[in-house]
């Protein structure tokens, strides 16, 4: 049974994405299996959804 899927596009801090692919190639991960599971999690755990509304930091720094 195939799951329905909708495509989406979503414009993300550049540099947060650069270091994101390369830990998708690392980790062999991508970012639909991240969005997946945030939504999931933001629609399920009430302490992860305060943890993401609360996340406004999106300061990276590459030296840590």
């Amino acid at each position: 049974m195939t799951k329905k899927q909708i495509t989406t596009s979503v414009k993300i801090n550049e540099e947060l994405f650069e270091e994101f692919k390369i830990l998708c190639i690392k980790y062999k991960f991508s970012f639909t299996k991240l969005a997946n599971r945030t939504a999931h999690l933001y629609i399920t755990d009430p302490e992860f959804r305060r943890l993401i509304n609360n996340h406004t930091n999106l300061e990276y720094d590459k030296e840590k």
